[in-house]
Parts: C-alpha cells; sequence; structure tokens
C-alpha cells in the first residue's frame, strides 16, 4: 500500500476555474458540525462499499466502484464526475478513474479532502480491503453528507477526491502507486492553482477498533498541529500522534507540489496492540471495522476543517 522508512467532473481545472467568479457579501460559515458526524453511518457506507468486492485499479470492477462512489456523491448534492485517465504501470497502459465531488465556497480557496478506493491485488480470493480502503471512502461519505444537509461550503471550496491506483503493482515508484494523487497534483500545478489550495487532508485506515493515529513527520507542521488540536478539542488527543517516521501516501503528492498536506494513518492494524499483522491480508474485513473509530476520525477532520476554512475568510473570490 505504501512505504514507511525512519526519519529524523469537468476536469479539475474547470471545476477550479469555476471557482473564481465574483462574488460579494458576508463570508459564509463552513456547515461541519462534528456532532453531526454519525460514525454508524460511515460504518454502512464503507459496508456498502465494501460489498462491492475487490477494486484494482484498471478492471471493470474498479470502474465500477468510481461510478459507484459518483453516484454516492451526486445523490448527497455534491457535483460529482470523474477523471478518466491512462497511465504506464507494471501492467502495461493502464486506465485510472479519480472521482471528484465539489462543494463551491465563498473565497477563491480550497480545501481537498482525499482517500484512495482502490485495493491491493494479490492479496486473498475476494480481498475488499474494508480499512484500506473502506474506511476512508466511509469517512468523506458521510463528511458530505453532513455538509450538505447542515448548509454546505463556507469560504473555502471543497474537494472531496477519491483516488484510484494507489497500491501498487510491484514496488511504488514514479509509474507504480500513487497514480490518482500524482494526476490531481500535477493538473493543479500546471494550471496555476496550487496556491489556491489551503489543505489536502488524507484518510486512509482509521477505522480500527483500537483507533490510534499517528501523523507521519512528511507531513503539513500547520495541518498537523490542527489535527492534534481538533483531537483535543474532542478529548480524543491520546489517541492522535506524531509518527517518527515518514509515511508515503496519496498526500505525499501534494507536498511534492508546494501544496500543504497531512495523512491520518493507523498503521497498527493488527490482532494485538502494536501489530499490523490485518494489513494486506485477508483479515482486513468489515467485522474489523469499529463505527467508533470512524467517528472520531471524522469528527477531528470536522474540527480541521473549520480551522482551514476560517484562516480562508480573508481571501475572496477575484
Amino acid at each position: 500500500m505504501r512505504s514507511i522508512f525512519c526519519a529524523a467532473l469537468m476536469p479539475l481545472c474547470g471545476l477550479l476555474a469555476a471557482g473564481c467568479s465574483a462574488e460579494t457579501g458576508s463570508p459564509p460559515a463552513l456547515h461541519a458540525d462534528p456532532s453531526a458526524f454519525d460514525g454508524e453511518r460511515a460504518l454502512s457506507e464503507a459496508r456498502a462499499f465494501v460489498e462491492l468486492g475487490p477494486k484494482v485499479a484498471g478492471t471493470p470492477a474498479c470502474m465500477a466502484a468510481a461510478e459507484y462512489i459518483r453516484d454516492r456523491l451526486a445523490g448527497l448534492g455534491l457535483d460529482a464526475e470523474i477523471d478518466d485517465f491512462e497511465e504506464e504501470s507494471p501492467a502495461g497502459a493502464t486506465r485510472f478513474r479519480n472521482v471528484e465531488g465539489v462543494l463551491r465556497g465563498g473565497g477563491r480557496d480550497w480545501i481537498i479532502l482525499g482517500c484512495h478506493y482502490d485495493t491491493k491485488d494479490g492479496i486473498a480470493p475476494g480481498f475488499a480491503g474494508a480499512n484500506d480502503s473502506g474506511s476512508g471512502v466511509g469517512v468523506l461519505l458521510e463528511l458530505a453528507r453532513i455538509i450538505c444537509a447542515g448548509g454546505g461550503a463556507g469560504n473555502c471550496s471543497l474537494l472531496f477526491a477519491f483516488f484510484d491506483g494507489e497500491e501498487c503493482k510491484r514496488d511504488y515508484g514514479p509509474r507504480d502507486g500513487f497514480h490518482g494523487s500524482r494526476r490531481m497534483a500535477r493538473r493543479l500545478s500546471r494550471e496555476g492553482r496550487a496556491g489556491n489550495v489551503r489543505g489536502v487532508i488524507v484518510a486512509d485506515m482509521v477505522g480500527d477498533e483500537d483507533l490510534r493515529v499517528a501523523l507521519p513527520r512528511n507531513g503539513d507542521r500547520a495541518l498537523m498541529l490542527a489535527v492534534l488540536s481538533a483531537a483535543a478539542a474532542e478529548g480524543i488527543r491520546d489517541r492522535f500522534s506524531l509518527a517518527r517516521w515518514n509515511t508515503l501516501d496519496d498526500h505525499q503528492a501534494f507536498l511534492d507540489a508546494g501544496m500543504p498536506a497531512v495523512v491520518l494513518i493507523d498503521f497498527n492494524y493488527g490482532s494485538a496492540p502494536g501489530l499490523n499483522d490485518y494489513w494486506h491480508t485477508g483479515a482486513d474485513t468489515i467485522d474489523k471495522l469499529s463505527a467508533q473509530s470512524l467517528g472520531m476520525a471524522g469528527r477531528v477532520i470536522c474540527r480541521a476543517l473549520a480551522h482551514l476554512d476560517a484562516a480562508g475568510s480573508g481571501r475572496r473570490r477575484e
């Protein structure tokens, strides 16, 4: 899924350009009430997604999963599109599909909420990745629901990004893994929009019953502080810490392009504390996911979102 090492739609450009028209009036408020985030609903979303079965990048099943996510986003009230593209991978030319859901806010800045939805190939028959990737999908869909139901985006427009091709087929490298996130980061940079991204928050493996999120060192410091402050406000600061290592995940492409990004990840997903023996095995099944853990992750993201949105209140559309 990723490497860890010790360390001391219309095209997206069109979606972003559409957010740069003139607008006046008082800055709107972001409707992301942490108390509205329902962990049971997030678990139901994850369960329904997992029940679709394996979603190996480039397969018809993965393409069908992209359409499922697009339809769910549209049903929740977002402008939803699929970015269909082809890139080389160890399997040759491979078709990938990012799913993008947009809620436009009152300013010219953007916040990206991301997760991957593809599953690792060759793990076990029928492997559908409950925690990796179903948990992130469940959290993002529930975030979209409460924000749309509450009244929508605030100062910043929100982009819900579901990345394809996160999992590598052999070994992570320029043509293997992180296809969807690198695609989006490149497009933002090419179109001169990277400077309008206030933050990228990625959720990956956040459903473990004993949730222990360790924020990797390769993350934006201000965003990491916002996440830790949000966890403290929720009374669960003991569940969130700073890792002593870097983690390669979908946030890295945005960091490389100069955008602030962070990933929420619990890399201790196993049969006992400190173990990771469920990861990339047939044991990564829906019964291992916890509504309470999904709720904790979702509420922390809500609070971090509100912080980012408030920071963007002075940057109105031009």
